[in-house]
């Protein structure tokens, strides 16, 4: 049994509109956030960029002390 041409197409435009639908909904507002856990996860997120910072610069040292190894001293810059 073969389906006719306009159901398909019918069944095609519903399918697609309710997809739309779906994916226009708006979604409820954020719960409000408690002022005290924002100021804790503000102080978390502040420290743990300070200790990434930290470790950046121990490699950028790190990396700098092998160069001046490998290069016999400090480089001179050429003008």
């Amino acid at each position: 049994m073969k389906t006719p041409k306009t159901a398909v197409k019918i069944m095609t435009a519903l399918m697609m509109g309710c997809l739309i639908g779906v994916a226009s909904a708006k979604l409820p507002p954020p719960p409000p956030v408690d002022p005290a856990v924002a100021e804790a996860a503000k102080k978390k997120a502040a420290e743990a960029a300070k200790k990434e910072a930290d470790l950046l610069a121990k490699a950028q040292d790190r990396v700098a002390d092998r160069y001046k190894k490998q290069k016999g001293g400090a480089a001179t810059a050429k003008k």
